[in-house]
Order: structure tokens, then C-alpha cells, then sequence
């Protein structure tokens, strides 16, 4: 079974994973290449690692809903990305 600290975590995570994805494809635009490399390297680090968690450490039904948990904390992190006002253009 999957706590309330653990299912919190996935879903601060899902928003730091977004926020930086955004930074990244922001990055990409402006044809910065080193902060978009950097933040497309923590993008994927940052999903990879979580999915590898969540498959190795937590039940059938306990992964579903922390998925669903890490989706709402990355769909968070687009809405926050993009209300930052240095973040639009």
C-alpha cells in the first residue's frame, strides 16, 4: 500500500518534472543549447527515475494511483510554468 507522504512526493515531483520541461522547450526557442541541455537532461532524469520507483516499489494497484498522482503533479506544473511571467513571452 502506498502512503499520503509517498503519493505528496510523486506529485512535487511531477510538478519540478514540468516546470523544467517547460524551462527546457522555452530554452530550445531561444536556441540557448546549454540551459536547454541541462534541463532536458533533468527532465528525463527526473521521469525516469520516478517510473523506475513506482515500478519496482509499489503493488499493482497502489502504481496506478501513483501515476495518476505524478500526472496531476506534472499537468500542476505546466499551469504554474506557464503562469510565471518570465517564463512567457
Amino acid at each position: 500500500m502506498v502512503d499520503i507522504l509517498s503519493l505528496a512526493l510523486y506529485f512535487a515531483v511531477g510538478v519540478v518534472q514540468d516546470f523544467f520541461f517547460t524551462l527546457n522547450t522555452k530554452y530550445v526557442a531561444e536556441k540557448k543549447i546549454f540551459p536547454a541541455v541541462v534541463f532536458s537532461f533533468l527532465t528525463v532524469l527526473i521521469s525516469m527515475w520516478v517510473l523506475y520507483d513506482i515500478i519496482n516499489s509499489i503493488d499493482k494497484t497502489s502504481g496506478i494511483l501513483a501515476i495518476i498522482i505524478y500526472s496531476l503533479g506534472i499537468a500542476t506544473g505546466t499551469l504554474l510554468a506557464m503562469k510565471v511571467p518570465t517564463l512567457k513571452k
